[in-house]
């Protein structure tokens, strides 16, 4: 199974190592991370960062090109009846479809769960 961190996956799996190692010996690491992720979840200061950084060097970090920002924002479009999710959200989403479906590790499951019944790839999400 593939993993996909936004920025609340990110930093909880920062902030617990046995959670981390868990991943790890049940064969789900590393993870795949969109380099948007690092913008909404890192301050610039490497002492801050540290934990983050840690997490990260082990990561599959995953550029935001063009097909993927167009994913994310059809993805955002057929959300209705809500407040639109962000775009860092509708980005980690595309991106764990692109990679043929994955669970997405986040703390804000609603908005992540609404973009994922517009998938091609079954995507998951789980409470980090």
């Amino acid at each position: 199974m593939t993993i996909v961190l936004d920025s609340h996956g990110l930093t909880m799996l920062a902030n617990s190592r046995a959670r981390l190692e868990e991943l790890r010996r049940r064969g789900e690491w590393p993870a795949v991370v969109p380099t948007v992720v690092l913008a909404e979840s890192l301050t610039g200061d490497h002492r801050r960062d540290y934990h983050e950084n840690r997490v990260l060097r082990t990561c599959d970090l995953r550029p935001v090109d063009e097909a993927l920002a167009r994913s994310a924002a059809f993805l955002r479009a057929q959300v209705t009846g809500r407040r639109s999710p962000s775009a860092v959200d509708a980005i980690v989403v595309a991106l764990a479809d692109l990679v043929g479906g994955a669970t997405v590790l986040s703390s804000d499951p609603a908005d992540l769960r609404a973009l994922a019944r517009n998938t091609v790839h079954k995507v998951n999400v789980a409470p980090a």
